[in-house]
């Protein structure tokens, strides 16, 4: 029977239409400001307590909250206004203090019921809607520091290779310092080193004992140093927001100035989350251990040159606390979180903790091999290291700014042994790394492995929320531009084709809906050069019923039978319908692999777009149109 669908074909279409209008419907409800708080160190938890001590706070000072609850990602509270949000946003900062990230937020106001079957809106991007502002200060002295630090190690290996005696070498401020026991050994060293490190400029000292060579970096080093690490940090940024968002969020990240990175975030959901790994500065080293001199020794005073002290974590086991005890661990690290290429966090098998499994690259591997192979039966310690910056507070509690009316910071190492195990075999580029506290810690701790280290510490010194890039007169006139040319469609098709151009209007909008539910499930971020993907998806849907009814129209000239020409025009512009949308599917990929940003944006509705136009313009539409004129005897349509 010509124009006739199976019924398995028409309660699949109704299942996608009804799943599609069900996941597209959050959009149409509003968002209430709100606050976000987390638990940004190492232990901290929120919970049912936080909630109440801020709560209790809240009521105290004034502040009027629509409600609070508790989620995966933290506290949120809701507000009636912005400005009651920026107050209690001051008040929780102060009465929780540094271990926890109080961040601004937008929460949707989408029913429980539908968040709880996972129906959430899309995102709007930074032009439509507005997010989240950071100004971040790159740390330069550190990667000054961390520089003359490699410099220091170089100078002790290039001496030690030449064969030539030195009493010692170390940092001293932002200088290398070499000592030598005559001046005839310094001058061999200053011939070596200068061969070696060109970067520095060396000065000769001496006192009553030792002669000394001073090494400090050139004007250009620095400059160059203070450039690389911003653009590194700039490049590490991206990576861990695409690694913590699934590459979904479009965020916009400069430079400003010399010494700082802009951070712009569209109306994400988990700005705490966002916060915290923007600064968080977490790695990994791993260090032999020195089982050639006793701990006990260490600690009264007799330090060997080549090692350190530490301590390894405090660990909770139920009610029980094993506290912190002393290792000593060589200076010489083997391998760095930079040298790893890839992270994911998993449960050991063993002891049902969270573990890492680390990949490096060749020459972390290469060392690692070397380092393993050589000690078998012997221990390796991973130094889990993190810098935390806290806020400095004057005598009266309240936040210390400076003459420029900066706020004050100080800032603080932790580093922890969190394992120390034996060297039981032979390994190199992969291996476990365990002693994490929690799945979480390890989960965060893979991601900043995996988007790379900082070459310096980067700390937030603002936060506000934006509005839209675009303004909002630009907006809305863009909007209205979508909705007349939308509107001018659907009167034309209606006009021009009648029935059949009803017919495809229903499918238009479907179509829209169907976008958007699918955006919504992506969690995708939509901007203005989304919405003109969206735009042009709808003309390419309205192009594909263009060609379907006018092959229906030629085929009722040809003079055949009104069911002969519905059949003949769908199976004949199909492969042509098809030709076009998988070309210009093609060129949306392109677009999608070497594009950023908005590009990125662009291509992804319009791939969307290209599959559902295709659904809807073909079988939904023919789906209708066997409804109405399948099985019947017919002398004419309205076409």
């Amino acid at each position: 029977m010509l124009n006739h669908y199976p019924l398995w074909k028409y309660f699949l279409i109704a299942l996608v239409i009804t799943v599609g209008a069900f996941y597209a419907l959050p959009n149409i409800y509003g968002e209430d400001p709100a606050l976000q708080i987390a638990g940004s160190a190492r232990g901290v938890e929120v919970n049912d307590k936080t909630l109440g001590r801020i709560a209790k706070k809240f009521e105290s000072e004034g502040i009027s909250y629509r409600n609070a609850k508790l989620s995966k990602t933290g506290l949120l509270f809701r507000f009636e206004n912005e400005d009651d949000r920026e107050k209690a946003k001051k008040i929780a900062e102060t009465e929780l203090g540094d271990d926890y990230a109080v961040a601004l937020n937008r929460a949707t106001a989408t029913p429980q019921w539908l968040l709880d079957m996972n129906a959430e809106p899309m995102y709007l991007g930074l032009d439509l809607r507005g997010g989240i502002y950071f100004l971040m200060q790159v740390d330069m002295d550190a990667a000054v520091l961390k520089s003359v630090n490699t410099y220091v190690n170089d100078s002790r290996t290039i001496l030690r290779k030449a064969k030539i005696r030195y009493l010692g070498s170390k940092r001293v401020d932002k200088d290398v310092v070499i000592r030598f026991k005559t001046a005839e050994l310094r001058e061999q060293g200053l011939e070596i080193i200068r061969r070696d490190m060109r970067d520095l400029n060396f000065n000769e000292k001496e006192d009553s004992k030792t002669f000394m060579l001073q090494g400090r970096l050139s004007d250009a080093k620095l400059k160059e140093l203070k450039l690389f690490a911003l653009k590194q940090n700039i490049t590490t940024l991206r990576k861990r927001i695409d690694e913590k968002f699934h590459g979904l969020v479009e965020p916009i990240i400069q430079q400003q100035g010399e010494d700082r990175i802009v951070i712009q975030l569209p109306g994400i959901q988990d700005t705490a989350g966002a916060k915290d790994i923007l600064g968080a500065t977490a790695t990994l080293e791993y260090r032999a251990v020195d089982e050639e001199h006793t701990v006990e020794q260490a600690l009264n005073g007799r330090v060997p040159a080549g090692s350190k002290i530490y301590y390894t974590r405090e660990r909770h086991e139920g009610s029980r606390v094993i506290p912190s005890v002393p290792v000593l661990l060589k200076k010489r690290v083997i391998v760095t979180g930079e040298h790893v290429t890839n992270a994911q966090a998993g449960i050991d098998p063993d002891t049902g903790g969270a573990k890492v499994n680390v990949s490096l690259d060749g020459y972390g591997g290469k060392r690692m091999g070397a380092f393993t192979k050589e000690s078998v039966g012997k221990r390796m310690a991973v130094v889990y290291l993190e810098t935390k910056q806290t806020t400095v507070l004057d005598d009266q509690g309240n936040v210390l700014k400076d003459e420029a009316g900066n706020t004050v910071f100080k800032r603080h190492m932790t580093e922890e042994v969190i394992s120390n195990a034996v060297i039981r075999g032979h390994f190199s580029n992969r291996f476990e790394t365990t002693g994490l506290d929690s799945v979480q810690e390890a989960n965060e701790l893979s991601l900043l492995l995996r988007a790379g280290a900082l070459a310096a510490p980067v700390y937030i010194i603002e936060e506000r929320t934006i509005g839209p890039s675009l303004g909002q007169d630009s907006i809305d006139r863009g909007f209205r531009s979508v909705i007349i040319g939308f509107i001018c469609v659907l009167f034309f098709m209606a006009f021009w084709y009648r029935k059949f151009g009803m017919i495809a209007n229903l499918a238009l909008g479907l179509n829209l809906v169907i976008i958007v539910a699918i955006l919504s499930l992506l969690q995708a971020t939509l901007t203005l050069p989304g919405i003109a993907g969206i735009v042009l998806t709808v003309g390419m849907a309205v192009d594909a019923n263009v060609l379907i009814f006018e092959r229906i129209r030629e085929e009722l000239r040809n003079g055949n039978s009104p069911q002969n020409s519905i059949h003949s025009g769908y199976e004949k512009a199909l492969m042509t319908i098809a030709d076009a949308n998988i070309t210009t599917l093609i060129a949306a990929f392109v677009l999608f692999v070497v594009g950023t940003g908005a590009i990125k944006g662009f291509a992804v509705t319009l791939s969307i777009g290209i599959v559902t136009s295709m659904f809807t313009a073909i079988m939904v539409t023919r789906a209708v149109v066997n409804l109405i004129y399948g099985g019947k005897r017919i002398e004419d349509i309205s076409i």
